[in-house]
């Protein structure tokens, strides 16, 4: 296994200074503006429109232009990230929430007393002195409340001359609005209130069905900081020990680090042995025995022995600073993706101008300007409202995120999620997600005389004291296979080589030992090749083949020694997950190719990478060159997924296309991703990837109907077959309209049907 050394220690302003120059925003939009179309440089007014009841919103502005500045205050520890300059996106999608729901209790009247609806469902609506005013005054009410936001965002859109969803909309609800008020006012024609109501009522609920899908924590870099103790035990010249903040301390300290605390700043141990826990910082697997010399990283946990640790750098400079920086940096990095179906709203925006224009000067052409050239203007626009395009997509995403859900994962970005379709590289971290992250018992080998049950019995009672985790192992192996364990006593630990113990080695009688066996009480030895060295003893032959062809695959190995002979050995390494096997075959049929991520040694990689037979692995990778073997795979033009689970897969998680988080990883690994898997289930990123084809594929289809829809309607609107008494009035087409929305509605919910297993 790699050690983090001193020599591999990162600067931290040499990893800020080299992410960096690649690492330029370039199309840095805010990620709750995304829904609209709108780049950062528009969020400011489309803030606006909001009108947050989140206090925490009202300084959006300063916000929005803080989360896309590149991050120069320094952190000063853990304590001083501003993490107000992370956009709260909660406040947008309560704001589309309030607002659907007053606007759906507000329709329910004008719909009742809409004489089509009356006409059509065969009642009579309860008339009162200034019942007809009902429909004008709540359409009026829906059409400011509820309208004003989508005819805002329009504005932007037409400024920016990149009409899409939301100047569609305007354009029609203001049509509708507009010529329902004349036709009440003087009696030009049926008013469209009932119509009006309820294209703003289902637009909101798709925007709020969407801000909902799209809205994510920022909270990675809070996650990260917490690694961080808030307190550190310095100790004086005196040598007495006070505590101090951690943003208190200074280069040269000297600090107190008690078993089962966190480390509170980069340093060097010189006093006490112990071992660290650095697997969420580095990724290495075991926990890393620490001597004087040794160096020691911010935010890793000590777990046995008291260390003395001369601090070397605080604040900024740490080690965890410079991982932070590189995860604000990825999330800057962002670009923008444009939604299908604003595009596809875009393209229709243009053909209902034209289509309008065009049939106002057919017919003013053919029979006179007058109400019938504007009943066929009204008509052509409202039909070219994309009611059913605007449900389009957030049904299908509503339905995704049910389904993926049920399927263990959980989808924190919509946008990865679409893109998970067309990855064509996954890379994977290795200890936790391709593996269990814990030692496990891989091969058995004894001499004559000695069987696999039996050894694996009497080295699980001479380890049955022990806390270290191949002691634990073994003991899960001999559980696992049912053996009866002998009694021990006088056990004793062998700091660094292994145990002693005295076993009742005659009471060692399990299934495939050999009943005639009748051995006193014995003094065995258990541990790795320093207990060889010393006690002098000489494995045989077959053993040292054994041994050689384990380290080959990057395995430890643990003897048993009785009598001055060793009598048989284990090979112990991390467990790789019966997951793991279906979940590399199962990308590689849908010609995904699989990479693999890992701090530990080449052996390691090696061997796993062979035995799951994955296209490319990475060896001894350190946090910041994850990040950067990301770039490397981006920059030969491929679509990256990262999967993850610890903190040094952070900026890794963040930097990709889409990023893929562990459940039961640290908490940061979950913040930075876009995906969850919340079962620890490698075979679900499969998974991720079908489902994303398939609501793809079902988003398309439903563009098809919703589109094809107006393709059909906008030709009959302008009146095109008016020559054999066809024509379109404005209540026909929407009808006409709401049906296209039952379908799509319909075909959206056929995704639920969709087979993801691997």
């Amino acid at each position: 296994m790699s050690q983090y050394n001193s020599a591999d220690t990162p600067d931290s302003d040499h990893i800020h200074d080299e992410q960096t120059r690649d690492r330029k925003p370039t199309d840095r939009d805010c990620p709750c503006c995304r829904v609209c179309g709108l780049t950062a440089e528009r969020a400011e007014e489309v803030d606006e429109l909001s009108d947050h009841h989140d206090h925490r919103d009202r300084d959006h502005d300063r916000q929005v232009e803080e989360h896309h500045e590149p991050s120069d205050h320094a952190h000063d520890g853990h304590a001083s990230h501003d993490h107000e300059a992370h956009v709260d996106h909660a406040g947008h999608e309560e704001m589309f929430k309030q607002r659907f729901v007053v606007c759906f209790v507000l329709s329910l009247p004008v719909l009742y007393y809409s004489e089509m609806l009356q006409e059509w469902f065969g009642y009579t609506a309860v008339a009162f002195p200034g019942s007809e005013f009902i429909a004008p005054i709540l359409g009026a009410v829906v059409f400011i409340y509820g309208g004003v936001p989508f005819l805002r965002m329009g504005a932007v859109e037409a400024r920016n001359r990149e009409p899409g969803m939301m100047l569609l909309i305007s354009l029609a609800i203001t049509v509708a609005f507009v010529y329902s008020i004349a036709a009440v006012g003087f009696g030009i024609g049926e008013p469209l209130f009932w119509e009006l109501v309820t294209l703003i009522v289902i637009f909101l609920l798709g925007h709020w069905i969407e801000m909902r899908s799209v809205r994510r924590a920022s909270g990675a870099l809070d996650e990260l900081a917490e690694l961080m103790p808030d307190t550190a035990e310095r100790i004086t010249d005196r040598g007495d020990v006070e505590e101090v903040r951690v943003d208190d301390l200074a280069g040269d300290d000297l600090v107190l680090v008690r078993p089962g605390a966190n480390v509170p700043a980069d340093g060097i141990v010189e006093e006490g042995e112990s071992n660290v826990n650095e697997a969420m910082i580095t990724g290495e697997s075991q926990p890393v025995k620490k001597e004087p010399g040794d160096e020691v990283i911010g935010g890793t946990t000590n777990r046995d022995g008291s260390l003395r640790v001369r601090v070397t750098a605080t604040g900024e400079e740490t080690t965890l600073s410079g991982i932070m920086r590189l995860v604000e940096e990825a999330q800057q990095s962002r670009s923008r993706t444009q939604v299908l179906a604003d595009r596809a709203a875009g393209w229709l925006f243009y053909a209902a101008i034209g289509v309008a224009a065009i049939t106002a000067i057919a017919w003013t052409v053919a029979i006179g300007f007058g109400l019938g050239v504007v009943e066929r203007v009204v008509t052509v626009l409202v039909i070219a409202c994309p009611h059913a395009l605007g449900l389009a997509v957030p049904l299908v995403v509503a339905i995704n995120t049910t389904m993926a859900a049920r399927n263990g994962m959980l989808i924190r970005d919509r946008i990865a999620m679409e893109e998970a379709r067309n990855l064509d590289t996954i890379v994977f971290d290795k200890t936790g997600t391709l593996t269990k992250g814990e030692q496990g018992v891989v091969d058995v080998t004894t001499t004559d005389g000695w069987n696999e049950n039996e050894l694996l019995a009497v080295m699980a009672a001479a380890e049955g004291d022990s806390e270290h985790m191949i002691a634990e192992a073994i003991r899960e192996e001999a559980d696992d296979r049912g053996l009866t364990v002998p009694s021990v006593r006088e056990f004793e630990a062998l700091g660094g080589r292994g145990v002693r113990a005295t076993v009742e080695v005659d009471a060692a009688a399990t299934s495939g030992v050999d009943g005639d066996q009748d051995r006193d009480s014995e003094t065995v030895h258990v541990g790795g090749p320093n207990l060889l060295r010393h006690l002098n003893v000489e494995p045989t032959a077959d053993l040292e083949a054994f041994a050689d062809e384990a380290g080959s695959r990057g395995q430890g190995v643990v003897y048993l020694i009785r009598n001055g002979d060793v009598v048989g050995a284990v090979a112990l390494a991390d467990v790789i997950r019966d997951e793991s096997f279906e979940a590399i075959d199962a990308l590689h049929g849908m010609n995904v190719e699989v990479a693999m991520l890992t701090g530990d040694s080449e052996d390691v990689a090696r061997a796993v990478s062979e035995e799951l037979t994955i296209d490319t692995y990475f060896a001894e990778v350190l946090p910041e060159d994850k990040d950067k073997k990301i770039i490397e795979l981006q920059e030969q033009g491929k679509l990256v997924a990262m999967v993850g689970d610890g903190v040094n897969d952070a900026p890794a998680l963040t930097r990709s296309d889409v990023g893929i988080a562990i459940g039961s990883g640290t908490d940061v690994a979950v913040e930075s991703a876009d995906v969850v898997l919340v079962e620890n289930d490698p075979r679900d990123v499969a998974h991720l990837v079908r489902l994303s084809r398939k609501s793809y594929r079902k988003m398309q289809e439903n563009l098809v109907w919703a589109a094809g829809y107006n393709v059909f309607a906008l030709p009959l609107a302008a009146g095109v077959l008016a020559p054999i008494g066809i024509l379109l009035s404005p209540a026909v087409g929407a009808v006409l309209m709401s049906v296209s929305t039952v379908i799509v509605a319909i075909n959206a919910q056929l995704l639920r049907r969709a087979d993801l297993s691997v």
